[in-house]
């Protein structure tokens, strides 16, 4: 067995730790975040997307509505990074169908309604939204009403208004208390 050198043993791990580093650059590389925002929303499609939010999650006296927790904004980011073409599609189209409806239904926009109407015009596609589900095939894309009023309760509940103002709050750790009585034979608190 040939004795190495102290130099031939540096430069030998040089070469293998970067080998290893820039391996794991071209490894990571396709680990990266997706580019965000790609257009796929209209500032006049966030509006009407607080507006559907704000229908289903209103302000009361006690709590802000979904307008204040940006579920607008939550929309637009969860359906363009996270949702595949499909549903990005199926969501996009969606919010045509919903004016649609309301222009053939009341003669006007979404956005002109008045608070009823607007109400109204949700449940009955709703009601559409759960007939579509129980019939629809297997592989079928969801009703995008359905993926509208889920994106609106996770980001509402989720969001800084929703949690801390409609539900109850607890901070997690808690608070940190440093002296704290301690008597012989107490259990240790966890770390």
């Amino acid at each position: 067995m040939k004795k190495i050198t102290r130099r031939e043993a540096i430069t030998t791990s040089a070469l293998v730790l970067g080998g290893t580093l820039v391996g794991s650059q071209v490894l990571l590389t396709a680990c990266s975040a997706p580019k965000k925002g790609t257009g796929l929303f209209s500032v006049d499609d966030i509006k009407i997307l607080d507006e559907i939010g704000e229908t289903i999650l209103p302000a009361t006296a006690s709590s802000p509505g979904a307008r204040e927790a940006s579920i607008g904004k939550f929309m637009q980011i969860m359906v363009t990074d996270c949702f595949d073409s499909d549903n990005q599609k199926v969501f996009l189209e969606g919010i045509i169908k919903l004016d649609d409806f309301s222009r053939t239904t009341y003669n006007k926009k979404f956005m002109n309604l008045s608070g009823p109407e607007k109400q109204d015009l949700l449940v009955a596609v709703d009601e559409e939204a759960k007939k579509y589900c129980h019939n629809k095939p297997k592989n079928a894309p969801r009703h995008y009403f359905s993926l509208m009023k889920e994106l609106t309760m996770k980001g509402y509940f989720t969001s800084e208004p929703g949690a801390t103002k409609a539900l109850r709050y607890v901070p997690i750790p808690g608070r940190y208390d440093g002296c704290v009585d301690y008597a012989k034979g107490d259990p240790a608190w966890a770390t």
